[in-house]
């Protein structure tokens, strides 16, 4: 069995750790016997989204997302087939922002791929916080970092997580983050998955059950190390 994964602009969006992400999936995947390979797509390079399992788009500056945000408006539609197909998508920061109508900073409009009917407003505030988050997908809590200026509106998306501790999509939402079929969008830094486990095994059992049929069911990990981990930050 193997999975293929691609890091999109891991030269521009690859904020606090971000890159930590793909490392845990190939760690995961490597420590289940499970072949894992990793693609990463540069800025200008081509991307055949029908070859890949799992997607990473991380977090960058205003300036780096408004450099990106041209080059992935022109993948739309690839991006969008890969979305409705049960592609495995991860989103953090910018990248969640750029999977949405637009960005509105201080002085222009980042128009993004328009994947989610979502949008996000810049304010001068920045939240910046250690979040704890109950998610409805796991049993175990959700922890993460968060940095950013953009207050982002979902709509009717389902969240990634109720805030128990921290701030969410925007200062006066206890929503953060949100889930559409197999995408996780979150501003959850840190990065996310060696943090929390439980999610990084939630986006390979999606890539593996999309593969290989819905009977797939992962080989437990001890995670002795990871939840003691997890514990310490919580605390």
């Amino acid at each position: 069995m193997k999975l293929t994964i691609g890091h999109i602009y891991p030269d521009l969006l690859n904020l606090y750790g971000d890159r930590g992400n793909i490392q845990c999936l190939r760690k995961r995947l490597e420590w289940r016997g499970i072949e894992a390979e990793v693609f990463p797509f540069c800025f200008g390079d081509l991307i055949d989204f029908r070859k890949l399992d799992i997607v990473m788009l991380g977090g960058g500056s205003d300036r780096e997302q408004e450099i990106a945000a041209g080059n992935l408006r022109a993948i739309r539609q690839e991006v969008h087939e890969f979305v409705e197909d049960g592609g495995v998508l991860l989103a953090v920061c910018g990248g969640y922002q750029l999977l949405g109508e637009y960005y509105r900073t201080s002085g222009k409009i980042i128009e993004g791929m328009g994947i989610l009917d979502i949008y996000t407003e810049w304010k001068p505030e920045r939240i910046v916080q250690n979040v704890i988050l109950q998610s409805p997908l796991f049993s175990t809590e959700v922890v993460g970092f968060v940095n950013h200026g953009g207050r982002t509106y979902i709509g009717d998306y389902m969240p990634f997580g109720t805030v128990k501790f921290g701030l969410g999509n925007t200062e006066h939402s206890r929503q953060e983050g949100l889930v559409y079929k197999n995408v996780i969008a979150t501003y959850l830094h840190g990065p996310l998955l060696p943090k929390n486990p439980v999610v990084c095994d939630y986006l390979i059992e999606k890539a593996m059950q999309r593969k290989y049929g819905s009977n797939v069911i992962l080989k437990l990990l001890p995670d002795t190390e990871e939840q003691r981990a997890q514990k310490y930050m919580m605390e």
